[in-house]
């Protein structure tokens, strides 16, 4: 693991178990990039990196295979697993279909508090969209979604939601950064913003639809020649 990337000691939380603490941190740092597809996970390099035993590494990365995150290679070891074209667009199949039917119970359970604050966060999307901080628009963007998947008042559909966009969330900057996806995302989320605080169920369920089928063109655009983007997973990480 290159120094720049070395994971630091993790700071306890005396409210969850050391394992979840662990993971959580290891799953994050797959999500920000700082562990790469494709890298090979040492579980005694990632112990004394995060001033942990191997035990709750080996924990996390059982867990971290069973969502995706990690895959493990017979007589090799574990890795990050690789994104691929056809990765992305499985994942992109389900969530338009997903978000389209949050953005529809949204429209339909949406309190008027959770609209006003729905509109704060459309804001903030425009305002760093403007500043032109990249990273605060994906984080502002963040919230203005998952205000509508708390919306739709179906904890199941919330977390299978969060699941997906996990797998891929490690390229949203990478996608949002693709010439005129902002502006098309803010034309998207204010047409969306309308259609909820209309209560047009219908009209709501077709824009979240598109809204996400646009952002999969985006990303694939983006990704086109980036050189951790495959076409198809490699060999040697099939099952």
């Amino acid at each position: 693991m290159d120094d720049d990337r070395k994971l630091t000691p993790i700071k306890l939380d005396e409210y969850k178990p050391l394992r979840d603490v662990v993971f959580e941190t290891l799953r994050e740092a797959i999500i920000d990039g700082k562990l790469k597809p494709g890298e090979r996970l040492m579980e005694v390099q990632l112990a004394e990196d995060m001033g942990v035993s191997r035990t709750p590494i080996r924990e996390a990365i059982r867990k971290l295979e069973l969502e995706g995150f990690v895959i493990m290679v017979p007589r090799k070891g574990a890795y990050v697993s690789e994104i691929s074209k056809k990765d992305i667009a499985d994942v992109f199949e389900i969530r338009a279909a997903l978000e389209s039917l949050a953005a529809g119970l949204a429209a339909e359970r949406i309190t008027e508090e959770e609209l006003e604050e729905l509109q704060q966060f459309l804001l903030k999307v425009t305002v760093n969209a403007e500043l032109g901080d990249l990273e605060k628009v994906v984080d502002s963007d963040t919230e203005f979604h998952d205000l509508i998947y708390q919306a739709s008042r179906n904890s199941y559909l919330v977390q299978i939601i969060y699941n997906l966009r996990e797998r891929i969330q490690r390229f949203r900057s990478t996608s949002l950064s693709y010439p005129g996806r902002i502006k098309q995302t803010l034309d998207e989320h204010g047409k969306l913003m309308e259609a909820i605080s209309g209560r047009d169920i219908i009209q709501a369920r077709l824009l979240a639809q598109k809204h996400i089928e646009n952002a999969e063109v985006s990303m694939l655009e983006a990704l086109r020649d980036h050189p951790e983007f495959l076409d198809e997973p490699p060999k040697e990480f099939t099952k």
